[in-house]
């Protein structure tokens, strides 16, 4: 890692036309978090002092979603895109007297590994540039070299054969100190085949004024970049492999890797045990020794050990398990604490309520948190007992060892060990069904 300050350009100006989607390019999803949220992980990871997106197609819904994914990240507009190096111009009145290390990023490029990062922030070169040999080096820009180091970069259109054969081909990512930045970025020109201000002129910039220029090498799919939905396809693939492997590294026992979808911020303990189609959204903690059974939709939301999950049970954001909680099947958890050992075996809903210790949720229940214009909570003391089929229509307490009739609807808090019945009485009519189903095969035969 760098002893310099080190601030962040990620630049997520592109429209991605190639994608076929009125969404901006970067705020397609990978792992469950909009691509520049791995740009903005990375960028993180090397505990740098600034990070500023470059926003421009989309640019109110992309800083949105900066602001969501990284609250301290500063968002400018480039209301033209003329190019990589106008871009990153634009970023630089919001790093206005830094004077450390600058790392050019981009928002569709989400693999660069940490390693690989931190050997760019560390090299002492003027200009640093992130290299790798490409198998089919297609139309990449070219990264030509000599006994000096990096020569310069020449972009595909504007190289000619000989050039086009080198098989070291740019990434686009860069590093440079700031004050060189500021004073080579203004001397870009745009006399290119594609008219625009090349970032990737800066090396050529620097050579010119004796400034050393160097490569930083890394494996070609650490470059991936997303242009095409099919592209997005095969990096989801690729993220997904990466992830399994690692949590199945640390010790989790993954019953079907390939039917398990992980989300770029999945936390999962040694010796948890996740069972065949379950799928991790954002922000899920498991904790060592859960169990997640199979066909679970897990949000937000936290698992702690020794917890069972499912199977076909949906966690929702603000689900707080405790250690010993049983979540069975078809049951849905929201913005709910449930503490140790309470036991939910199925088709339950439990919103916006807390559940005390070692309380037995019935089948059947639902929490009413709605009225149709707020959400209201619901609190369940300890060793309670709420009986099958129970509406408990929020807000209501129901009271320590207090338990609740099966099929009751309980509208009023119920005090600590009392027995709730509220439900109407039953009411029978001897022969009425036999006299009913009579007459209906009469109405039919008459027909």
């Amino acid at each position: 890692m760098s002893e310099r300050a080190l601030a962040v350009v990620v630049l997520a100006a592109g429209q991605g036309s190639r994608m076929q989607s009125d969404l901006p390019k970067v705020l397609h999803r990978l792992g469950g978090v909009p691509l520049v949220g791995h740009a903005l992980a990375s960028a993180r990871s090397l505990g740098p002092e600034q990070v500023v997106v470059v926003t421009g197609h989309g640019a109110d819904a992309v800083a949105r979603a900066v602001a969501g994914l990284d609250p301290d990240a500063a968002t400018v507009l480039q209301a033209e895109q003329l190019g990589t190096g106008h871009a990153v111009a634009q970023a630089l009145p919001a790093l206005e007297g830094f004077e450390g290390r600058v790392i050019v990023l981009y928002g569709d490029t989400p693999f660069i590994g940490r390693d690989t990062l931190a050997a760019l922030a560390g090299h002492r070169s003027d200009v640093v540039v992130l290299g790798f040999e490409a198998a089919v080096p297609g139309r990449y820009g070219r990264l030509v070299t000599g006994g000096g180091g990096l020569e310069r970069i020449v972009e595909w259109k504007d190289a000619d054969a000989a050039t086009r054969d080198i098989a070291l081909c740019n990434s686009g990512v860069m590093a440079l100190d700031a004050d060189l930045l500021r004073r080579l970025i203004v001397a870009l020109g745009n006399d290119n085949a594609s008219g625009e201000y090349y970032l990737t002129d800066l090396v050529a910039l620097a050579r010119a004024e004796g400034r050393r220029a160097d490569v930083v090498i890394c494996p070609e799919d650490e470059t991936l970049g997303i242009n095409t939905r099919a592209e997005l396809a095969a990096a989801e693939a690729a993220f997904q492999a990466r992830a399994r492997a690692a949590l199945m590294a640390d010790g989790v026992t993954l019953t079907d890797p390939a039917s398990t979808f992980l989300a770029l911020d999945t936390v999962i303990g040694r010796d948890a045990i996740i069972g065949p189609n379950v799928v991790f959204g954002r922000g899920v903690t498991v904790e060592s020794g859960a169990e997640i059974l199979p066909f679970c939709h897990l949000e937000g939301c936290h698992v702690s050990s020794g917890a069972t999950v499912g199977p076909f049970a949906r966690l929702r954001p603000g689900a707080e398990l405790g250690g010993d909680v049983h979540v069975g099947n078809f049951v849905e958890i929201k913005n709910s604490v449930l503490d140790e050992g309470v036991k939910v075996g199925h088709l339950t809903y439990l919103g916006d309520a807390h559940v005390g210790e070692q309380t037995n949720i019935g089948a059947g229940t639902i929490t009413c948190n709605y009225d149709g214009v707020m959400k209201h909570r619901t609190t369940i003391g300890p060793r309670a007992f709420i009986g099958s089929d129970t509406m408990l229509v929020a807000p209501v307490t129901i009271g320590a060892d207090a338990m609740t009739g099966s099929g009751s609807t309980i509208t009023e808090d119920v005090p600590d060990g009392a027995l709730a019945l509220g439900r109407a009485r039953q009411v029978t009519k001897p022969g009425l069904a036999t006299r009913l189903m009579a007459a209906l095969r009469m109405k039919k035969e008459a027909r």
